[in-house]
Formats: C-alpha cells, structure tokens, sequence
C-alpha cells in the first residue's frame, strides 16, 4: 500500500480549538512513518492538481475564491469552514493526492492507496464549502478513473460519521457510479435518508449505534450491493469519526470495527478483482483517529 501525502496540508489552518486542525495530520503523518519502517506502506509525497481539472467538478468562481484567498486571517465560508493563507496549497495537495492514488493502482504499481490529506472533502458541492470540506476530493478521483482510465463502473464506500451531502449531490443521477453509506441520523449535516436504489445505498445509523448495527449494514447492504453493481474500481471515503471516544458524533463504533472494515473491503475487492484508493475524511480525537487509521490500513 502507498501512504500518500503532503505537509502543505499542515498549512490549513482553521481557528482557535477548531476539530479539523493540522494535529490530526500530524498523528497521521507520525502513523505513516512507523508504518514505512515495519513495511506496512510506502509513503509518497502529494503532487500540486491542475486547477483546471477542480474547476470540471467545481464551479470556476468558488474555486477561485478557494484557492486565490491569501488572507492575512480568516474568511468563513460557512459557520465551521474557513479559508486560510495555507488553505489554497493545502486543498490542491488533497486534489493531487487522490489523483495520484488513482494513478498508481490504475497503473498498477500498487494495489491499494491511502490518501492522509486535509481538508475533507465529502460534504463539498459543487459551488459550497461546508463541513470542514472544499473540493470534493473523492468524487475528482472517480471523475480521473473514468476519464483518463475508461472506468465505467465505480464504486465509493463512505463510512464517515456524517452523510456525504456533498457527494451524493455530485452524483445524483450518475448511474456509473455506486456510493453506499452509513452515517448517524438525524445529526449533521441534516440530510440523508434510508435508500436501497441501484446506484444509492444508505444506511441511516440511530445514535448509539455501534458495531452490531455497523456490520449488518456492511454485510446486509453494502456487500450485495457491490456483488450486484459489479465495480472496477472502489474508493473509500474513509471517516472515523463514528468511534465510540470521537467528540463530533454520538455512534459508538470500536477499534476493532476499523480493523474489521479495513478487513472486509480488502476482501470485497480480492473477490470482485479489484483496487481501492481511501481518502481520509473526518475523525477528530486524535489518538482514536491514529489506532483505527492503523488497524484499518492494517487490514489491507
């Protein structure tokens, strides 16, 4: 597996006792060299994206008003997201990170990718930052699969916290493209409901749900869901912020679920012949962020 990342996505800043601080790379980027030395991962460096490649998924006017601010402080684009001096390397670094992960395991230099990059992206629309996210990182990787690789049939998994708002936006009416999710419900961002569409597979998670109701949403709907669809390729939004000791949620998931799911989409895609890139979305008590990161790259 390749651990891909940048330390401009340390430059991000987002106010005073903000969640979504550069500590949590920090802990990732600790991981990621013990990593390295134990043989687990090879850690590549992020290249810069092509703006204009964003400005196809994102309207040219927010993303230039991302990535030309330079400050001095900050500038809020909503109640949690703001723009720094460092937010503009910081978002193209994510951007460049997925599309290299994508390269690799297309190109078949590897089987498996993790891309540890800030901010997230999965609550981003087209022409809104919400939720801590700006450019919607994981669907610009499936945007590259298909149009550099010819991938026709993609599928993302989403185990965050929070529903991907943002990406199911994106997709909506994109019958290419699989995205299956849990998430708690009702919680933030407010939207999100039960679907077992053929390309929309949610699983709305009450409040002190945990590893029993994990599970039989991933093996009950994700995994035949998959088996149906027939991906050529996976990606993980990859949250962990549905742990038992995360601040920003109230699901109760253990170490040993990130294990498991890390585990059980390796196998998915052993079964299915297929690879996967995992992009990094929320988790916020850094030291639960640091052991599930690990046991789910682990489980690759």
């Amino acid at each position: 597996m390749v651990f891909i990342t940048h330390d401009d996505c340390l430059k991000h800043k987002t106010g005073f006792r903000h969640p979504e601080s550069a500590a949590r790379l920090k802990k990732l980027l600790e991981l990621g060299g013990r990593l390295e030395r134990e043989g687990v991962v090879s850690l590549v460096e992020a290249p810069l994206a092509d703006r204009g490649f964003i400005e196809e998924l994102h309207d040219p006017g927010y993303v230039s008003e991302v990535l030309d601010f330079h400050g001095p402080g900050l500038k809020r684009l909503d109640s949690d997201t703001a723009l720094s001096a460092g937010t503009p390397a910081a978002a193209l670094r994510a951007v460049g990170a997925v599309v290299l992960g994508v390269d690799m395991v297309l190109d078949g230099d590897t089987d498996s990718a993790f891309c540890a990059v800030r901010p997230p992206g999965h609550h981003a629309s087209r022409s809104k930052a919400k939720g801590f996210c700006f450019f919607n990182n994981v669907v610009l990787a499936a945007k590259h699969a298909a149009r550099e690789y010819g991938v026709e049939r993609i599928a993302i998994l989403d185990f965050d916290a929070h529903h991907a708002n943002g990406t199911e936006a994106l997709l909506d009416g994109d019958a290419s493209t699989l995205l299956c999710q849990t998430f708690q419900h009702p919680f933030y961002p407010f939207t999100g409901e039960a679907s077992s569409k053929p390309t929309l597979v949610n699983v709305p998670l009450d409040a002190g749900a945990g590893s029993r109701e994990f599970r039989e949403a991933v093996e009950g709907r994700w995994l035949p869901a998959l088996r149906s669809f027939k991906p050529e390729f996976i990606l993980v939004s990859a949250g962990f912020d549905a742990h038992r000791d995360d601040p920003l949620s109230g699901l109760t998931f253990e170490d040993a679920d990130y294990a498991w799911i890390g585990e059980t989409i390796a196998a998915a895609a052993a079964e299915l012949d297929v690879k996967t890139v995992s992009i990094l979305e929320g988790g916020y008590n850094l030291d639960a962020l640091a052991r599930s990161a690990e046991l789910y790259l682990r489980g690759f």
